[in-house]
């Protein structure tokens, strides 16, 4: 869950919201729960701690369905949802919406820019970029150079260092502001770009790229079929869409894990490019990263136009 940025505006109510916040994390769920009450109690429109109280909620059997009524306050006061009650909503079964919204994948982001690269691959062996590469000269060779390349939810520029020596022209977006000032300093991208990839993807002009790549991104997306249809109208003629995304025993659907990522089939991902019309060059399964010690099951797509 992204921190709060800012103070509830009562001394008193921000140091109870710490010792709430401290005691959740002790593993003191009621504690927890009657703590961030007395914060509502002194401030009712502080947004995080209705969050926090649904989440103490959530964790204490009797108190779960009281939990839902917590995340709707939370949501009310923050309809972008930049703290995530939505998700938190999901994770109970109370709604069937796109559970992780844009304004919480960017609060997410931005707090978490600075350490991003030496989490994500130190601590978790994220290789999502290095397969990508792999599979695309795979399919076209050691020598194919992408004249213009769209890297979608490029963060700090991961992929762009994956693909030197093969991408001419890069562009990078993101939802994050933070996470493209990291990517900036890389010196790898042409342009940068702030914004829902699925937004920004409308704006460019139809047959501009070779190549589009999306490393991790569709974790974050419930209906991946908007996006893939997107790519479709940019890429050239013979241009590729390559692509990671979390697995799911499954063939169809997107399971929600908890994780608080999404999963999608591999039917579903057949009939997204399917429905794009775009052709499936490469997909096979991939661990594209660990968490508690054991791979993510993943697939590696490639989709040519």
């Amino acid at each position: 869950m992204p921190a709060p940025d800012r103070s509830s505006g009562d001394l008193l109510a921000d140091r109870r919201y710490a010792w709430a916040e401290a005691a959740f994390a002790g593993g003191d769920a009621e504690a927890a729960a009657d703590l961030a009450g007395q914060v509502l109690e002194r401030v009712p429109g502080y947004g995080p701690a209705w969050l926090l109280l649904g989440r103490a909620r959530a964790a204490v059997p009797t108190l779960r369905r009281e939990a839902a009524q917590a995340f709707r306050a939370a949501l009310a006061l923050d309809p972008e949802d930049s703290l995530g009650a939505r998700l938190h909503l999901a994770e109970l079964g109370e709604t069937e919406e796109e559970a992780i919204s844009p304004a919480y994948v960017r609060a997410l982001f931005d707090g978490y820019a600075g350490r991003f690269e030496r989490h994500l691959v130190e601590g978790l062996g994220y290789c999502g970029p290095a397969l990508i590469r792999s599979a695309l000269e795979q399919l076209r060779g050691p020598d194919v150079v992408f004249s213009r390349v769209l890297d979608l939810g490029c963060g700090t520029g991961l992929m762009a260092r994956a693909l030197q020596g093969i991408a001419g022209s890069l562009t990078g977006i993101d939802l994050s502001p933070r996470m493209l000032a990291e990517a900036r300093r890389t010196g790898l991208y042409a342009r940068l770009d702030e914004g829902d990839l699925r937004d920004v993807l409308q704006s460019e002009p139809p047959a501009s790229a070779d190549l589009a790549v999306a490393a991790d991104v569709f974790i974050y997306l419930r209906m991946i079929g908007p996006v893939v249809a997107g790519v479709a109208r940019v890429l050239v003629p013979g241009g590729l869409f390559a692509f990671t995304v979390q697995a799911h025993p499954g063939e169809r659907g997107v399971v929600l894990g908890a994780d608080g990522r999404y999963a999608h089939g591999v039917a579903t991902l057949r009939e997204a490019a399917e429905a794009a019309g775009l052709a499936v060059a490469l997909l096979e399964p991939a661990e594209i990263r660990r968490q508690n010690g054991s791979g993510v099951p993943g697939w590696l797509v490639v989709l040519a136009r």
